[in-house]
């Protein structure tokens, strides 16, 4: 469990362990401050939301152009998998709950909300709250929104089981406090994903290229490592510049080198 926020030493060890990871390996970074995050909170599972504002959106839309793009659940199992699937439809058929709404409308603040500041207290007693919360052993969660640039941030909830408290203001002080430091971190996982910067996402082939180009690999060490033919490696790798609107090796480079994240999003 954690001490007091002024002893933060986990927090500080937490931000150099992720520093000591390589650059285009997201999954297991991501993974592992989830996991350590999970850890420190007592929380029983993590969701992560890449999220994108398309280049319109109707003045009727309550996502205000807000969609979420990418999503990575620490612990996945079939009954979350599904509940996400409905919840991401019911945001593009134009039907989100309040909880989602209220997050729109705070984009672009770095923020951490406990769900019940996200909520009525009528929520609580409502169909969402029984499908997505209820029906995964999900008693109390925190989402935390971290804005990428003006089109793109990333949101994470920490979910806690009906056997545990609800989260206390501590804590959410806690993960406001080390989630804040990790700007670099978050401005690279959406670039390793491509979501929100590119002009679609990487397919889960191209992510694995591109991790080899960030570690410096040649096309054929590439594409030995991921079992194809240097032709193959040669077309993802011109896709992913194609997507990044880069020519060479040393362009993409620059991005995660660079001080600002343009995004390329078609609507």
């Amino acid at each position: 469990m954690i001490s007091d926020l002024p002893n933060a030493n986990p927090i500080y060890t937490l931000w150099d362990e992720l520093a000591d990871f390589d650059a285009g390996d997201i999954w297991a970074s991501r993974s592992y401050l989830l996991k350590t995050l999970c850890e420190l909170i007592d929380a029983q599972n993590a969701d992560w939301i890449g999220c994108v504002r398309l280049g319109s959106s109707h003045e009727r839309d309550a996502m205000k152009g807000w969609r979420p793009l990418t999503r990575f659940t620490l612990l996945p199992c079939e009954n979350t998998n599904q509940a996400i699937d409905e919840a991401f439809a019911e945001m593009e058929n134009g039907e989100p709950d309040v909880t989602t709404t209220r997050n729109v409308e705070l984009a672009g603040m770095y923020r951490v909300k406990l769900l019940n500041e996200l909520a009525t207290p009528q929520w609580f007693e409502g169909p969402s709250y029984k499908r997505y919360y209820r029906a995964l052993d999900r008693k109390d969660s925190m989402w935390a929104g971290i804005p990428i640039n003006e089109d793109a941030e990333i949101q994470i909830g920490f979910h806690r089981s009906f056997s545990k408290p609800d989260f206390s203001a501590h804590e959410l002080k806690f993960v406001s406090h080390a989630l804040r430091g990790l700007r670099w971190f978050f401005r690279h996982q959406m670039l390793g994903e491509g979501a929100g910067v590119a002009s679609s996402p990487l397919t889960a082939t191209e992510q694995t290229v591109l991790q080899g180009l960030l570690l410096g690999l040649s096309e054929k060490q590439i594409a030995a490592q991921n079992t194809q033919s240097p032709h193959t490696t040669h077309d993802h790798v011109k896709r992913i510049f194609r997507k990044y609107g880069v020519s060479s090796r040393s362009s993409l480079m620059a991005l995660w080198l660079g001080k600002e994240l343009k995004t390329n999003n078609n609507p």
